[in-house]
């Protein structure tokens, strides 16, 4: 199968990397010779530099051959056009990148009418995961899975004593929940039980959702949980705006701190019920005439990450109940999980996993931050055909470093242990790391099914 990206951005990267991680031959096409040579050098790709909007460029590289093209530009109309040329020639699936508001509401129009199968706004799906976070009880930042009936959530333990220096093995209140997988300064561990603990390692700990609301409540340093009745965002470009439409949607009390000036009567004349002011958000002496200590939660989305990484540690020190930061680059990542901020959202990893489950179908999402993008969790229901029954799961052999993390079977869920037997019809979280993921695919038979989108192609290829 072959992938044409169009546009070599962090967003652009990312789904280059994820693409190779697929087994897909990608192509990748940017305006910018720099920009090329750097792709060229750090990715098994190849690589052309020249505007894609010229048809003999897509000519050239024979676009109908092609399965699948993302067109991640900066420039929204160019991805619509780009997409639309792919699919007259023969192209089978186009994603385009569309930011711009005032297409926001027009998105389901503009595909159908221009032949476009998935238009992805980055800000949108932003929004839609801080805007779950802000609501819902859990201080920790958490991801769920079967219904809500599994979550995960990361944990840096500092210097608790219930955890440093400890084996996992030895760790009280840890049933039915399973640590799958350490940071510890940037690089990522895949433990066993017998994995000592350091301090300040960042823990990924999955399990049954009310032992996850548990352990929340245990270890989030905050001994009453409280509903998010007053949020302020700072920065009100185009997450800003998104998020605040949500949470106007939610009843929720938002004030957006924007620096220019066209953009506060934009803001204001399409979101009437937030109170928008204009001023520097980084200004302290602006933040304390809005009253920032009676705001239950604070989002820092301006466009520069530095601005919002510093932005979150200050509200953390000023008592902000949630403080929520929002990053576009991975390299922040080894001090990530020495801050305190509550949650940290990039947009990159996001836009890509969004377009990573369209394509390999619903029960599978490629998910966190912590990880760097190195190892993924999927949602597989077990097919009667499998070969794995009748084993338990220490018999199964699976290569170090995929993990069945939890399993549901009918309204119980179960952390596994090596005597516990699968059974047809099981819904279970896997964790992988990148380098097994053609291991898993194989045992588990995850998108070995013509109802996902990528075997799909396959097949109209055939």
């Amino acid at each position: 199968m072959k992938a044409l990206i169009v546009g070599m951005g962090k967003l652009g990267y990312q789904l280059a990397k994820a693409m190779i991680d697929e087994n897909i031959d990608v192509t990748v096409i940017d305006k910018n010779e720099r920009v090329v040579d750097d792709v060229t050098n750090l990715l098994d790709v190849i690589s052309v530099n020249a505007n894609a909007l010229d048809f003999k460029v897509l000519r050239e590289i024979n676009i109908g051959s092609y399965e699948l093209i993302f067109a991640v530009t900066k420039n929204d109309e160019a991805n619509v056009i780009l997409c639309t040329m792919a699919k007259k020639m023969g192209c089978r699936y186009a994603v385009a990148r569309v930011r711009d508001p005032e297409y926001y509401k027009h998105l389901h129009f503009i595909a159908e009418e221009l032949n476009i199968d998935l238009i992805i706004n980055p800000d949108a799906v932003t929004a839609q995961s801080v805007e779950k976070y802000l609501l819902k009880k859990y201080l920790l930042v958490s991801d769920e899975f079967v219904g809500g009936k599994v979550r995960l959530v990361e944990f840096n333990i500092g210097n608790d004593e219930a955890f440093v220096g400890k084996k996992l093995m030895d760790l009280e209140g840890f049933d039915n929940l399973l640590v799958t997988a350490i940071t510890r300064e940037g690089e990522s561990i895949i433990p066993n039980g017998h994995t000592t603990l350091e301090s300040n390692d960042v823990i990924l700990v999955g399990g049954e959702a009310h032992k996850i609301e548990e352990f929340d409540k245990n270890h989030s340093g905050v001994t009453k949980t409280r509903m998010v009745n007053k949020v302020m965002i700072i920065g009100g470009g185009k997450l800003g705006y998104y998020l605040g439409l949500l949470l106007e949607k939610s009843h929720v009390d938002t004030t957006i701190i924007e620096l220019n000036e066209q953009r506060c009567l934009f803001l204001k004349e399409n979101l009437p019920n937030a109170t928008i002011i204009h001023g520097d958000g980084t200004s302290i002496n602006l933040l304390e005439e809005e009253m920032i200590s009676t705001f239950d939660a604070v989002v820092t989305a301006t466009g520069f990450d530095e601005t919002n990484l510093l932005m979150g540690l200050l509200m953390k020190q000023l008592g902000i109940y949630k403080s929520v930061a929002k990053i576009s680059r991975n390299n922040y990542n080894r001090i990530l999980e020495k801050m305190s901020i509550d949650a940290v959202f990039n947009t990159n990893f996001m836009t890509a996993n969004k377009i990573l489950r369209v394509l390999r179908g619903k029960n599978s999402l490629s998910v966190n931050l912590m990880l760097d993008g190195k190892a993924e969790f999927s949602e597989v229901i077990l097919k009667p055909e499998l070969t794995i029954y009748h084993k338990s799961i220490k018999d199964l052999n699976l290569p170090e470093g995929l993990l069945i993390v939890a399993l549901v079977r009918g309204n119980q869920v179960f952390i596994p242990n090596g005597d516990t037997y699968l059974k047809p019809y099981d819904h279970v979280v896997l964790f992988c790391i990148h380098d097994k993921l053609g291991e898993m695919k194989a045992i588990f038979q995850v998108g070995n099914t013509r109802k996902t989108l990528l075997n799909q192609l396959l097949w109209r290829k055939k």
